[in-house]
């Protein structure tokens, strides 16, 4: 594996164009190297990264409603349509009635969506792990701390209800 060498800190002035610039860009590269890296899964399952989202998001937090997932993926229904529809009728994802309110719908993955979401699942955590043990815990505490201020205070809730621990 080619590593390059590490990033040099960031300026006091961190707040400028060129800098906020270069975190989008990192952000950007950083999250395509992860979607790439389980690209020949998918396309060996005849998944898409989208697919592996849904998968993803479903398996965290089983009776998921679709709503819930809706707001996650920050997609239409017409395209989260185009998303679960196939994985229901390929038997990866299971939706049920509410037990509440029945017209509810609810979503968990079926085992054979859970071994698949796991192994690429895998695949992820390999590379975050690897990136983890190279930057450091604190790096770490920091790339959090500014992902964790991204998200829009109207969806913390949801996050939070993954269990994400601050």
């Amino acid at each position: 594996m080619v590593t390059s060498p590490p990033s040099p800190g960031a300026s006091p002035l961190f707040l400028r164009e060129e800098e906020i610039r270069r975190g989008v860009e990192l952000l950007h590269f950083g999250q395509a190297e992860i979607a790439r890296a389980t690209d020949a899964q998918l396309d060996a399952l005849g998944l898409g990264r989208a697919d592996q989202r849904a998968l993803y998001f479903i398996a965290r937090r089983p009776g998921l409603s679709v709503s819930d997932l809706l707001r996650l993926l920050g997609i239409t229904k017409q395209s989260l349509g185009r998303v679960l529809d196939p994985l229901v009728a390929r038997g990866l994802v299971e939706v049920v009635p509410g037990s509440r309110d029945r017209r509810q719908r609810l979503l968990r993955v079926t085992a054979e969506g859970a071994r698949i979401e796991a192994e690429l699942f895998a695949t992820i955590r390999e590379r975050m792990a690897q990136a983890y043990a190279q930057a450091g815990q604190g790096s770490v505490t920091g790339f959090w701390r500014v992902l964790e201020t991204l998200i829009a205070p109207e969806d913390r809730g949801i996050v939070a209800a993954l269990g994400i621990k601050g």
